[in-house]
This record gives structure tokens, C-alpha cells and sequence, in this order.
């Protein structure tokens, strides 16, 4: 019987200026506000504001995110849309 291994994926919040993740499979989009990240565990929004990606290295997995961190969010699949956004697209 073989053992199945969880994908790795750990994210690190510094004082709300500095994120630090692994584990990560791609970056699908970003700007300031916001940053769409795809991991081993599903898809990630990080909300904020002036936010920049200081470090990008999708060999390791590794990206750090730097700028004020409101909120980070995960989601299977497609990024999940508010009630707003719902009812008036």
C-alpha cells in the first residue's frame, strides 16, 4: 500500500506588510489590490493595497507579497464572486 502525500502549501503573515508563501503553482493575475494566486490546496486571493510581488519563483513554489494585507481568501476552482457581483455583472 502506498502512503499519499499532501501537497505542502504555508503561508507566513508579518505584521500585515510582508507575506510569505510556498506551495505556489501559479500567479493568475494581480495588481496593487489585488493578487490571484493558484496553490497546491486551491485558489488564493490576497486583498489589500499597494500591494507588490517581491519575490516570484515558480520552480520552488515560493512568492512573497509585500504592501498592507486585508484579507486572503481561498477557493476551489474558479475565484468565487460576491453577491454584488452576482446580481449586477
Amino acid at each position: 500500500m502506498t502512503e499519499q502525500k499532501t501537497a505542502q502549501h504555508n503561508l507566513i503573515l508579518d505584521c500585515r506588510k510582508k507575506l510569505s508563501l510556498s506551495g505556489v503553482k501559479d500567479v493568475s493575475g494581480f495588481n496593487e489590490e489585488i493578487v490571484n494566486l493558484d496553490t497546491n490546496l486551491g485558489g488564493l486571493v490576497i486583498r489589500g493595497s499597494q500591494l507588490h510581488i517581491s519575490k516570484l519563483n515558480l520552480d520552488t513554489g515560493d512568492v512573497e507579497v509585500e504592501g498592507k494585507v486585508n484579507s486572503l481568501q481561498y477557493f476551489q476552482g474558479k475565484e468565487q464572486k460576491s453577491l454584488f457581483q452576482r446580481i449586477f455583472k
